[in-house]
């Protein structure tokens, strides 16, 4: 919600575009959200806990997959001509999209295990460690895979990285945090699989801003010809970077604060 509020106050253009592009995959990613908030409260108050244990679990994935299928789309391409989008309603299904979802439910359950590790002790915290290994493999596969497909549909993407070979330290900072996941895992050290993994995510993110800028939709609008009028932008920068985001920051900062440590109590 609010990545599209910030798209159709800052860059209408990209909007436009992409709305049309991910209709399917943005309402699903609503009723995922939905159904998890719900599952969320039905669960607490005891009603068919195995039923919304499993409505918990489809959500997340949803919403996890639509993700990484709309990244896989992109890196793929989008067809717009005229600034508007003129492809089907389910390009996003193709196979390096599917690939990406995939890849991307995966990747949030490492970064879930990891957690698990981190903050819960005895039977919980051992089952999180025997899934992490497993886990950290099929997201290296699952990825493997979706390069292939991506070279084997010589996206242009691929090709970006020729003209921009400094940017393959991402990929490879991406790869050593993997290793220092397996790592982790063999040492017993438990700060080490979340860390790696945020890390890992965070080395994904700098290799799609590689492989993208200066577009916004690849490779057909930038960044400059879909920002909005300054005065949009001004307002945007002032309400939100300067008053809002700073809150929300030090919201986010204090609820990590007072649940810090060791989660001993709810599970057994």
């Amino acid at each position: 919600m609010v990545i599209g509020a910030s798209l159709f106050a800052a860059f209408p253009m990209v909007y436009a575009v992409f709305l049309p592009a991910f209709y399917i995959p943005v309402l699903l990613l609503l009723f995922g959200l939905i159904f998890r908030g719900v599952a969320f409260e039905y669960r607490y108050r005891g009603s068919a806990g195995g039923l919304w244990d499993w409505g918990f679990t489809l959500g997340s994935g949803v919403v996890g997959f639509v993700q990484g299928a709309a990244v896989g789309a992109m890196i793929r391409g989008i067809h717009v001509v005229n600034g508007q989008y003129v492809g089907g309603s389910f390009e996003w299904l193709a196979p390096l999209p599917v690939l990406c979802g995939v890849g991307l439910v995966l990747g949030y359950a490492l970064l879930g295990a990891g957690w698990l590790v981190l903050k819960t002790e005895w039977t919980l915290q051992e089952w999180a460690w025997r899934r992490i290994r497993r886990l950290a493999v099929a997201v290296l596969v699952v990825l493997a895979i979706a390069f292939v497909a991506a070279y084997a549909e010589r996206t242009r993407t691929i090709g970006e990285f020729g003209s921009r070979p400094w940017g393959m330290v991402f990929p490879l900072l991406a790869v050593a945090a993997m290793l220092g996941v397996f790592a982790g895992v063999r040492r017993r050290r438990e700060t080490w699989p979340f860390v790696m993994t945020v890390l890992f995510f965070l080395a994904a993110f700098a290799t799609l801003a590689v492989l993208f800028w200066p577009y916004m939709i690849p490779y057909s609008i930038t960044v400059g010809s879909a920002a909005a009028p300054d005065a949009s932008l001004s307002f945007l920068f002032w309400g939100a970077g300067v008053f809002v985001l700073p809150v929300v920051a030090v919201y986010t900062a204090a609820v990590y604060w007072f649940f810090r440590g060791k989660t001993r109590k709810g599970y057994g």
